[in-house]
């Protein structure tokens, strides 16, 4: 039976996207122990060899059963859009030891050996202890593995949100929940969510749903987090596939030679929405020039912006578009 969460019309009006640091560390580690996730993160995965070799994961993936729940405190939801690591893992730290131990402990009965298991039982013997520890883990992971990646998953996952945003406004909720994953379906007021383990139905009850696209939890959908934690749904990141490849297209002679070489090569980068930092770093300018660049290009009527958080956004207009894809 698939997952179904249940939504009035304050839990649509509600509804937000988010990004999470945090869970993309959790997933991350996630991702180490299963095969099956693997193949569109071979270059990090090679990268990250030797850091993930140095690091004792025994204990965050105890409680990462294949099917069945995982802690919903290690993993909160981020409060805002532009939640950082730190802050969400203060979150972690401060779970109450009581709350900690009986999500522990649903986790635990999902596995083979149980609570009753050694692993087990020293998870739960001191739950406030053990809560530190999993944080420590987790701050270990995201600086050896996911901390050097951040500001390229983080385009990616801004310019997730930036596109649903815009479907969501163009096509209503409905038809947007499709678009995220196939697994996903609206009716009749209910989101289901095919592929999941187990039986879960909740009625959201006004609290809305957090969308978070995530990298590392292709090719899943998750959801499930029970009360009181915020309900939310996790979903595969678009362009998943050109995620660790760094793009080595060439700006079309005929447009370098209209806008000039490194102008054009900006305006061909942008194939998903950038911020001039990230331009800098795929494009080896400084950050100044890249600007310029941008600059004129909006001008120009080539590419748009918009805030997210503290940063901004560039992406191309239809015009833009079709002279960044001219070949002659």
């Amino acid at each position: 039976m698939p997952f179904c969460l249940h939504l009035a019309e304050r839990d649509l009006l509600n509804c937000r996207f988010a990004i999470s640091p945090l869970w993309e560390t959790q997933e991350a580690v996630r991702t180490l122990a299963r095969p099956e996730r693997h193949a569109y993160h071979l270059p990090w995965l090679r990268r990250t060899r030797q850091a993930a070799a140095s690091l004792d994961l025994r204990p965050l993936w105890a409680l990462m059963p294949p099917g069945g729940h995982s802690p919903d405190f290690v993993c909160p939801m981020p409060s805002g859009p532009g939640s950082c690591f730190e802050e969400e893992l203060a979150r972690v730290r401060s779970t109450p030891a009581d709350v900690a131990r009986a999500d522990m402990a649903a986790a635990l009965a999902c596995t083979p050996e149980g609570t009753g298991g050694r692993t087990g039982q020293a998870l739960l013997a001191d739950p406030a202890r053990t809560v530190q520890h999993l944080a420590d883990l987790l701050q270990a992971a995201w600086h050896a593995l996911v901390e050097p990646e951040w500001p390229r998953l983080r385009t990616l996952l801004e310019a997730d949100v930036a596109h649903h945003s815009r479907r969501l406004a163009e096509v209503g909720f409905a038809r947007l929940v499709g678009e995220l994953s196939p697994r996903l379906a609206f009716e009749d007021a209910t989101l289901r969510i095919r592929g999941m383990r187990g039986d879960h139905t909740r009625v959201l009850g006004g609290q809305g749903l957090v969308l978070v696209p995530s990298a590392f939890c292709w090719p899943d959908v998750i959801s499930g987090y029970e009360p009181p934690w915020q309900p939310a749904v996790v979903y595969p990141v678009r362009g998943i596939g050109g995620l660790w490849t760094r793009s080595s297209a060439a700006a079309p002679e005929p447009l370098a030679a209209l806008l000039g070489r490194a102008r054009a090569g900006v305006l061909c980068a942008l194939d998903e929405p950038s911020t001039t930092t990230d331009l800098a770093r795929v494009l080896s300018l400084a950050p100044s020039s890249v600007s310029a660049h941008l600059s004129v290009l909006r001008s120009a009527g080539l590419l748009t912006s918009r805030r997210y958080g503290h940063r901004v956004l560039y992406a191309r207009t239809p015009l833009g578009t079709a002279l960044a894809g001219a070949e002659g």
